[in-house]
């Protein structure tokens, strides 16, 4: 007698819907197995409705998303992921999401992936290093479809780690002639510069800086302060220009306790460079709370134009980095290098606005 392979049908004969019940050696877990016992149709039926919809009829691709629907099963991306080779995730990495200033940059990384079937997952690594090199060890062992940092890699392993996956990289919201691969961003120490000439041609003759304490404010404040010695911008007989420095990530607080701390040494400061828009309302709020006009006697440039920042009393000028820019151009980056193709202009500098208002 010989034995006869018969085809798998496409869906079983119709039957009442039975209880789906979960294997203990699963983990509790739904499987597609689960998933298409309750849709009545083959497991291989039903990975084709969840994978290639097209190639099954319209009816049997409802009944399986029926089934999904009333089983809440989600599909594992990472086994298909290993088939394509592609896990249609993009890991990105902020210092903070308690602040502001990074968030038009990571909503607009956000739908430009999504456009082209993306998702994005999003790290909190601190200003701190502490944190990096085991936030990205984690990333990188879920193989992502690209990663988005936001300023430039320091840490050497975390270098060595990023080349050694292959995984393509963009740093963002600085320069650097080194990049790991690919780059959009801008320059700080240009930026200290700018906004030093800027409060010079408006006739400040005595500024000084308001600044958290991580690195890319650091060198934004060194430039600022260089530029202003060369301008003659320093108090009378000084050495050395004001300066307050606090923990990052800066508040509304921070901004009014660091306005008292440099007039209680100099008094005579007529002009404020402040490393977040959220400090420089503070200065705001701290100054009008003492009676100091802004901008007669005090003038106030925040930094990251934040989209409240026009609306305070008075509006505050603050130095404008286009973070749509930077999220757009990244996602891009990331998608075409992702397909195969070459980016022919790795390196991005979008510049940056000192948008000017009341409070100078």
């Amino acid at each position: 007698m010989t034995d006869k392979i018969r085809p798998v049908p496409e869906a079983l004969p119709d039957a009442p819907a039975v209880p789906v019940k979960r294997s203990r050696r699963s983990g509790g877990g739904l499987t597609l197995r689960d998933v298409a016992k309750l849709a009545n149709v083959a497991p291989i039926t039903a990975s084709r409705a969840l994978n290639t919809p097209d190639a099954v009829s319209p009816a049997i691709l409802q009944r399986v998303r029926d089934a999904v629907e009333r089983t809440g099963y989600v599909p594992n991306m990472l086994a298909g992921g290993l088939a394509s080779k592609k896990s249609r995730l993009v890991a990105a990495v902020v210092p903070t999401i308690t602040g502001s200033v990074f968030l038009e940059m990571v909503q607009s990384l956000t739908e430009s992936l999504a456009a082209s079937g993306y998702q994005l997952m999003l790290g909190q690594s601190g200003y701190q290093n502490s944190r990096e090199d085991a936030l990205l060890e984690a990333i990188i062992g879920r193989r992502p479809d690209g990663v988005v940092l936001t300023g430039i890699m320091r840490s050497a392993q975390g270098r060595r780690r990023l080349l050694a996956s292959g995984i393509p990289v963009v740093e963002t919201w600085d320069l650097t002639p080194t990049p790991i691969d690919m780059l959009v961003g801008f320059s700080h120490e240009k930026i200290g510069i700018a906004v030093a000439d800027f409060l010079h041609q408006r006739g400040r003759r005595c500024v000084a800086t308001l600044s958290a304490n991580d690195e890319r404010a650091v060198r934004r404040n060194k430039a600022f302060a260089d530029r202003a010695r060369e301008l003659g911008m320093m108090a009378a007989g000084a050495d050395e220009m004001s300066s307050c420095i606090v923990p990052a990530p800066t508040t509304l607080g921070s901004g009014r306790s660091g306005l008292r701390e440099l007039l209680a040494r100099n008094p005579r400061i007529d002009a404020l460079f402040c490393s977040s828009d959220m400090m420089a309302i503070g200065v705001i709020m701290e100054a009008q709370a003492q009676g100091i006009a802004v901008p007669d006697q005090l003038a106030v440039v925040g930094m990251g134009d934040l989209s409240f920042s026009r609306d305070v009393n008075p509006a505050l000028t603050s130095v404008r980095i286009d973070g749509t820019v930077i999220g757009n151009t990244a996602a891009r980056y990331i998608i075409a290098r992702s397909d195969g193709k070459l980016v022919s202009e790795p390196v991005c500098d979008i510049g940056f606005t000192i948008m000017e208002r009341e409070s100078t």
